[in-house]
């Protein structure tokens, strides 16, 4: 790992986010992450975790189950992965081919005071994704590299997993703090809007 090119997660999402052609879900993990998807242009389909670390992976597995035909994006920082390593497991277990996580890998708790995290040291994100029994996982060596990967069609296999190693540059604008219309918008990405109570 240590020859892969450390990118910088805000560019990564804009290139990301404009290769979106086809209606695809992103949840965002919080902090940074979701920041910079908010950051790159909002759309219904994005979801924006405030609060609840380690469940991007989880909730963007349920999209990917109830919604087969949709492509899929999970958008997760090391730390928050290493909260839930167990849905990764789960992930394998029912293997959804529309489903595609990205792990941003820079080492640290960033925004709770860049501690170090496991995966600076010791842990290779993408060998414990290959353990929990996701084949399809890979370091990511570049930007061509990142395109090429985000390209593949449902029908190659899935899910796919992608570590990528990021340098700690702060989101440079942050996701407003309003829970239902985060949820209210991404209900009506999905095509799942309800009526309210009694309605």
């Amino acid at each position: 790992m240590s020859d892969l090119k450390r990118m910088n997660r805000t560019e990564l999402t804009k290139r990301l986010v404009g290769k979106l052609k086809r209606n695809e879900a992103v949840v965002g993990g919080i902090g940074n992450t979701n920041w910079d998807l908010y950051g790159a242009g909002h759309r219904p389909e994005n979801f924006y975790m405030l609060g609840s670390m380690g469940l991007a992976c989880p909730i963007a597995m349920g999209v990917a189950l109830a919604q087969p035909e949709r492509g899929v994006i999970a958008l997760e920082g090391d730390g928050s992965i290493l909260m839930g390593l167990g849905c990764l497991s789960t992930i394998a277990t029912v293997a959804p081919r529309n489903l595609t996580i990205v792990i941003w890998d820079n080492g640290v708790y960033q925004i709770t005071g860049n501690q170090k995290a496991a995966t600076s040291g010791v842990t290779d994100i993408v060998a414990v994704a290959k353990g929990a029994g996701l084949p399809n996982s890979h370091w990511v060596r570049d930007e061509a590299h990142f395109d090429q990967l985000l390209d593949r069609r449902f029908e190659d296999g899935g899910p796919l997993l992608l570590g990528v190693k990021i340098d700690d540059k702060a989101g440079p604008i942050q996701t407003p703090r309003d829970p239902i219309a985060i949820r209210m918008s991404f209900m009506k990405g999905m095509g799942t809007e309800r009526a309210g109570f009694g309605g």
